[in-house]
């Protein structure tokens, strides 16, 4: 496995690639989209470049790749950020010029389908970073959440170690992008559960690798970036599910399946992010919600007592497809500290 390494970070008044290496829906969902440039430009002082295919519905997974060697390539982009995910983009890999990525290392921010191109830089030794969407988290209704907003700014812009903290409130419901009164005020939140810790009472530290457990099957089932299991020993394994919301047996079925190729007791730590649990497809009451989350936790417990009875598991941290999110470095240093319940990052 090649060593990781963190690639150099933008500055103020730096020029940034804003991608769509999934979905085109930047060009017909304009409001979020549009909101997230004005933050980068405002907000964070960064320069967003577009690309031919970044407000494209239906472009095809040779110009997306054309687009991602464009921006990798480009001596004057500094970062490279996803509009927003989408569920195709494990087309794209096969067109990828893992060596012009390589010689030309860049920050990479996105999460969800873009799972797909953090499992690939991580296989050439790039750290990305799991988060920070354009459309989602930095067009959020109303604000950026806080805590959203210190970790972007930290992975952005920093190479230290940054403390992960919980959130007092999450949410997960939204309301639609195409009516402009949706952008008038904040999502609203609940009260957050705390972040519950599975066999602590040690530390574990090692580089980050995983993302959307549904991407991952996917790869899996491909055959595709994902390495013999041994590769993987003493890495931390976070993963988080989307507002697909597949069910607690869907979740069990894949861990097994991980734990069936000796990938699940190869990790001596696992973050497992706070489930999304409100969809337009399924809107779910707030009760019914916390259901949902529960069955994830029970079937996440059961995969690990039966397959990484030693691994170590903080459930329900704030990462992926929630709301506020923390940013994970991926193929990065995490250290989780079961004696002192801290998980620090390295950005």
């Amino acid at each position: 496995m090649t060593a990781s390494r963190y690639p150099s970070k933008p500055g103020p008044g730096d020029r940034v690639a804003v991608l769509s290496p999934s979905s085109g829906l930047a060009g017909i969902l304009p409001l979020p989209y549009e909101l997230g440039l004005r933050r980068l430009r405002e907000d964070f002082g960064l320069k967003p470049v577009e690309y031919p295919t970044t407000r494209k519905m239906g472009s095809t997974p040779q110009e997306r790749a054309a687009d991602i060697h464009a921006a990798f390539a480009d001596p004057t982009i500094k970062a490279v950020i996803a509009s927003i995910g989408g569920d195709d983009q494990i087309t794209v890999l096969p067109h990828l010029d893992g060596e012009l990525l390589r010689a030309h290392p860049k920050p990479f921010f996105g999460y969800s389908d873009n799972t797909n191109l953090l499992v690939f830089l991580d296989n050439l030794g790039i750290v990305g970073y799991h988060g920070g969407s354009v459309m989602v988290e930095l067009g959020r209704p109303g604000a950026l959440h806080p805590l959203t907003a210190e970790s972007l700014r930290a992975a952005l812009f920093t190479h230290g170690d940054h403390e992960l903290t919980p959130a007092k409130e999450t949410g997960s419901v939204n309301s639609p992008w195409e009516d402009p009164r949706t952008f008038d005020h904040e999502p609203g939140l609940l009260p957050a559960d705390r972040w519950t810790w599975h066999r602590a009472g040690r530390v574990v530290e090692g580089a980050s690798w995983g993302g959307n457990l549904e991407i991952l099957s996917w790869l899996l089932m491909a055959g595709r970036e994902i390495r013999p299991a041994a590769e993987y020993e003493g890495r931390v394994l976070f993963l988080e599910t989307s507002e697909g919301m597949p069910s607690a047996d869907e979740v069990y079925w894949i861990l097994r399946s991980m734990g069936e190729r000796g990938l699940l007791r190869r990790f001596p730590a696992l973050l497992m992010g706070r489930a999304k649990n409100w969809s337009f497809e399924q809107p779910l009451d707030a009760g019914a919600g916390e259901q949902y989350r529960a069955r994830q936790r029970e079937a996440v417990l059961r995969a690990l007592d039966e397959y990484a009875p030693e691994t170590m598991a903080v459930l329900d941290v704030d990462l992926g497809h929630t709301d506020p999110q923390l940013v994970i470095p991926f193929g990065g240093r995490v250290r989780v500290d079961g004696v002192a319940r801290r998980i620090v990052v390295t950005y």
